[in-house]
C-alpha cells in the first residue's frame, strides 16, 4: 500500500505514516539521521558561503533591496532537512553546521553560526507549534513568510528604513518575503528528488 503527501509524492503507507502521526521515537537522532544532516549542513554552507559575501555587496548603498533578493537562501538547507526527514530539531541542526563550516569563510566569524539559526528558527517553528506531528507542505511556507516580514523589521535600523519612503519600504519587504517563499519552494522541489532518489528514507 501507498500513501500520498500533500505536493503528490508518494510513499509506502507505513513511512507516510510516520512521516504525518506522532512517534515515540521522534526525537531520537540515529547515526544515519546525523550523518545526512551533516551533508545537508555542509552542501548549505557551499550555496550560503559565496551568498554571504554577493549579498553583503548588494547591500550596500541606495539600492540595497537587491540583496534581500537572496535572503532565502538562508532557509533552503533548513527547509531541505525538514521535508525530507521530518523530524523534529533537524532544520536547527543543519543550520547549526552550516554556520559552522562556514565561520572561516564567511568573514564574520562565529556570528554565522548565530544567523544560521536565526533564519532556520522560522522553518522550525511552524512544526513547533503542532508538536511536529503534521508535516504539511503549507507549514513551511507559513515559515517562510514570517521570515520575510520579521527580518526587515529586526534590520529596520541597520538599512535605515525610516529614511525612506514608503514605496522603498514596500519593496523591501516584498523582495525578501518572494526570495523566502521562492527559497521554500525550491527546498521542498529539491527534497521531494532526494526522496525519491533514496536519501532519507526510512528502513
Amino acid at each position: 500500500m501507498t500513501g500520498t503527501d500533500a505536493v503528490g509524492a508518494t510513499y509506502p503507507a507505513s513511512e507516510d505514516a510516520a512521516r504525518r502521526g506522532p512517534s515515540p521515537n521522534r526525537f531520537r537522532f540515529p547515526t544515519a539521521l546525523l550523518l545526512t544532516c551533516a551533508a545537508l549542513g555542509v552542501a548549505g554552507a557551499v550555496v550560503l558561503a559565496p551568498a554571504n559575501w554577493l549579498s553583503t555587496l548588494l547591500t550596500v548603498g541606495p539600492a540595497s533591496f537587491l540583496g534581500m533578493g537572496l535572503a532565502g537562501l538562508w532557509l533552503l538547507p533548513s527547509v531541505i532537512a525538514l521535508r525530507l526527514l521530518r523530524r523534529p530539531l533537524v532544520g536547527l541542526l543543519v543550520a547549526l553546521i552550516a554556520g559552522l563550516v562556514m565561520v572561516p569563510f564567511s568573514g564574520y566569524g562565529f556570528s554565522s553560526v548565530l544567523t544560521n539559526l536565526w533564519w532556520a528558527a522560522f522553518t522550525e517553528l511552524p512544526f513547533l507549534f503542532v508538536l511536529w506531528r503534521y508535516w504539511g507542505t503549507w507549514l513551511h511556507y507559513v515559515g517562510a513568510v514570517a521570515a520575510g516580514i520579521v527580518y526587515p523589521i529586526s534590520a529596520w535600523a541597520w538599512f535605515d528604513l525610516g529614511s525612506t519612503g514608503i514605496a522603498y519600504q514596500a519593496l523591501f519587504f516584498a523582495v525578501t518575503i518572494v526570495s523566502c517563499v521562492g527559497a521554500t519552494a525550491l527546498g521542498i522541489l529539491l527534497a521531494d528528488r532526494l526522496h525519491r532518489a533514496g536519501v532519507g528514507r526510512r528502513r
